[in-house]
C-alpha cells in the first residue's frame, strides 16, 4: 500500500533528539548565563521607556561629561548632559531591533536563495554565482556604497546589513537542503504526489531550520557588531538618535577626560555579541544531528 501524504515523517521525526534539546541547552552553564544576559537586555531594551529616568534627548549642557556615581546620574552623563544609563537602555533597544530586522529579512531572503537553488538544481548555478559575487565584497563596502547611494540613516543600515547576511545565509541554507533532498522521504513525498510547494515548505525548509537557525544566532551577533562599526563610523544612525555604535563614536573625543561616554556603550556590543556567540555554540552542540552522534 503507497503512503499518504499524512504518513510522511515530519520534521520533528527526521530529527532525532529534538525533544530533549531545550534539556540539554539548560544544562550547559554557559548557555544559561547567556541566554540569561541576554533576555535582560532585551527585557530592559523594550522596557526602556519605563525604566528610564530621564529623557534620553534632552540636553542639559550644565551638566555634561559627569563622572560615573555623580548623584542622581549613576553612571554618568554624555557631551550633551544627557543621562547615560537612560541613553544605554535606547541605545541597546535600537540596535537590538536593527540587529533583528537585519538578520531576519537577510535571513528570509538567503534562505530561499538556498532552498531554491538545491530543489531546483537549473537554478543552483544561476543563484550560487550571484551569492559568490556577494560574498567577494567585505560586509562594510556594502555600508559604505549603500551609504554612498542612500542618505546615511537607518534604514539604509538595515538594508546595508540584511545585504551583508544573504549570501552566507544562502550557503548554509543550500548545503542543509542538499543534504535533505538525499533523503528518501523527499522521494517519497514526490511519489504520493506532493507539489514542489508542499515539498519545500512542509519536509525541506521544516529539516533545514535547525542548521539555519544555529547560524542566524551567530549571524545575529556579527549583525550588531558590524552594524554598530557602520554607526560608529557614521553610515548608520545619526545622532542624536540613540544607537551604541554612534554613542561610542561621539564619546572617542573624551577618551582621556570621560572615559565612560564612550567605553559603556562598547561594553554593551561586546557583551551582546559575546553572549549571542556562546548561544550560537551551543545550539550547534545541541541541534546539529552530526554532533549529536
Amino acid at each position: 500500500m503507497s503512503a499518504s501524504p499524512a504518513t510522511l515523517p515530519a520534521a520533528a521525526e527526521i530529527l532525532p533528539g529534538r525533544p530533549s534539546a531545550l534539556r540539554q541547552l539548560l544544562r550547559d552553564p554557559a548557555a544559561v548565563l547567556a541566554a540569561a544576559i541576554l533576555i535582560s537586555i532585551a527585557l530592559a531594551a523594550v522596557f526602556a521607556p519605563l525604566l528610564a529616568p530621564y529623557d534620553p534627548y534632552a540636553n542639559a549642557m550644565r551638566l555634561r561629561l559627569k563622572p560615573i556615581g555623580t548623584e542622581g546620574y549613576l553612571i554618568g552623563t554624555d557631551t550633551q548632559g544627557r543621562d547615560m544609563f537612560t541613553r544605554l537602555l535606547f541605545g541597546a533597544r535600537s540596535t537590538l531591533a536593527i540587529g533583528f530586522a537585519a538578520v531576519l529579512s537577510g535571513g528570509i531572503i538567503g534562505a530561499t536563495i538556498g532552498l531554491l537553488a538545491a530543489y531546483y538544481r537549473r537554478l543552483d548555478n544561476v543563484l550560487m554565482r550571484l551569492v559568490d559575487t556577494l560574498l567577494s565584497f567585505p560586509s562594510i563596502l556594502f555600508g559604505l556604497a549603500i551609504a554612498a547611494v542612500l542618505k546615511p540613516g537607518i534604514g539604509s543600515l538595515i538594508l546595508a546589513l540584511s545585504v551583508a547576511a544573504v549570501p552566507t545565509i544562502a550557503r548554509i541554507a543550500r548545503g542543509a537542503a542538499t543534504v535533505v533532498m538525499q533523503q528518501d522521504y523527499m522521494e517519497a513525498g514526490r511519489a504520493v504526489g506532493l507539489g514542489d510547494f508542499a515539498l519545500i515548505t512542509r519536509y525541506l525548509a521544516r529539516n533545514c531550520a535547525p542548521t539555519v537557525l544555529i547560524y542566524l544566532t551567530l549571524q545575529l551577533g556579527q549583525t550588531i557588531l558590524l552594524g554598530a562599526a557602520l554607526s560608529f563610523l557614521g553610515l548608520g544612525a545619526q545622532p542624536p538618535f540613540a544607537e551604541l555604535g554612534s554613542m561610542a563614536a561621539e564619546g572617542r573625543r573624551f577618551l582621556t577626560i570621560a572615559p565612560h561616554v564612550s567605553t559603556l556603550p562598547s561594553l554593551v556590543i561586546f557583551t551582546i555579541v559575546l553572549c549571542f556567540n556562546v548561544l550560537g555554540d551551543v545550539l550547534r552542540d545541541v541541534l546539529d544531528p552530526k554532533l549529536r552522534q
